[in-house]
């Protein structure tokens, strides 16, 4: 089941642009010419959060550009879909990007789709240019308090499948003050492994509590029916560069 069978369904996942990878801090090129990261989400609007069977996710209200992502890399303003974490068993790793060698205990994950150009979030996430993912490290340290509205909703999606309402949550703040970020042409990282995802990796952390790390690790991959299995190491690892170019809108 595990990523190192995924090519045997998704011959994708042996591609040229597969995510995540290692950013390598001294290779990435400094380019002057990305612009600051602009994240709109004064209007935001999530709907539920849900265990999926890989990962705990919280969607939104996709039906206009009022929550969107727009400038760095890319051209036209991306709407937030969905956001969702990966974590690890213990804190040396959970992270799927990795710096320098190094993991993280978590990363979050927020997904935007290229509504300008593709019709639906399906189209888009098939498409070379239709996706755009930013990454956001998590490492422990004091609570974070915006996360316990987060962390506490999590006992109601401990099994596979289920779903609650999870409104007026604005995932603003989980985002760190720095946006500087590195970027690279990637992919998906679970199946079908799309190599559709334009990925904007901030380096900054945020932190979380060891406490409120715990309550992810709470979750189960099975559904109710099922034997336990606990939902952690829910994380890709790195793939090969193959040649891409990340580029940093920092001076190192």
């Amino acid at each position: 089941e595990g990523p190192s069978e995924w090519h045997k369904s998704y011959p994708i996942a042996q591609g040229n642009r597969q995510s995540p990878i290692d950013i390598v801090s001294a290779r990435a090129v400094y380019d002057p010419n990305l612009k600051p990261l602009i994240i709109s989400y004064e209007s935001c609007m999530s709907l539920d959060i849900s265990n999926n069977g890989h990962s705990v996710m919280v969607e939104f209200e996709d039906t206009n550009d009022k929550t969107a992502i727009s400038g760095g890399p890319l051209e036209n303003p991306f709407r937030l879909k969905q956001f969702h974490f990966h974590w690890g068993t213990k804190h040396s790793r959970g992270s799927e990007h990795t710096i320098d060698g190094k993991p993280f205990p978590c990363e979050l994950h927020l997904v935007h789709w290229n509504a300008r150009k593709y019709a639906t979030f399906g189209e888009a996430a098939a498409a070379p240019d239709g996706l755009a993912v930013v990454g956001v490290f998590l490492e422990i340290g004091k609570e974070h308090a915006n996360m316990n509205r987060l962390t506490d909703a999590l006992y109601m999606v401990k099994f596979k499948g289920t779903k609650a309402q999870f409104r007026s949550f604005n995932p603003k703040c989980l985002l760190p003050l720095s946006l500087d970020y590195w970027t690279y042409l990637g992919s998906l990282t679970t199946p079908p492994l799309n190599e559709s995802v334009t990925w904007i990796v901030l380096k900054e952390p945020i932190r979380v509590s060891e406490r409120q790390l715990e309550k992810f690790r709470m979750l189960l991959f099975t559904s109710e029916e099922d034997q336990r299995i606990q939902m952690v190491n829910n994380f890709r690892p790195p793939q090969p560069l193959k040649g891409r170019v990340v580029r940093a809108s920092f001076k190192a």
